[in-house]
């Protein structure tokens, strides 16, 4: 089964955003960008307000979402109702956020990382999966 990515983010991920999608096509997932499809300067939460609620309502199993720190796009799908938005700087971070916390949106900082470590970030999270057990409980008590 392919999974359904849905991605955005601002003008300042615009760059890593295009080698993200190029590399989650690789990996043979369907990726729909919800933009920006430049890099003239946007309001994020236009791009990642579509995101998150496309993996709420389950029309994607997964977002990724960035901007220049990754602070921003974060602090946006988190908003939202079920999603576990993980802001990663390292193929580590990604992988634990996948494995401890069932993270189900992907926040790159572009400004603070090169393609190459984007490309090993986002390889990490999604080839790590959520190992349950004792994360499942904590996991639950997220949500308000």
């Amino acid at each position: 089964m392919s999974l359904s990515i849905a991605i955005g983010g601002d003008h300042a991920g615009y760059e890593l955003k295009k080698e993200i999608i190029s590399l989650l096509q690789k990996r043979g997932y369907q990726v729909k960008d919800f933009g920006p499809h430049s890099a003239e300067s946007v309001d994020y939460p236009d791009f990642v307000h579509p995101v998150a609620t496309g993996v709420h309502s389950g029309q994607y199993n997964f977002g990724v979402v960035i901007c220049g720190s990754g602070n921003g796009v974060c602090m946006t799908a988190n908003k939202h109702q079920d999603i576990r938005a993980a802001l990663c700087w390292q193929p580590e971070l990604a992988a634990l956020a996948r494995q401890h916390n069932n993270a189900n949106v992907l926040c790159l900082p572009a400004r603070y990382i090169s393609a190459t470590e984007g490309k090993a970030i986002t390889n990490a999270f999604f080839d790590a999966s959520f190992e349950g057990g004792r994360h499942q409980r904590r996991v639950e008590k997220i949500n308000l």
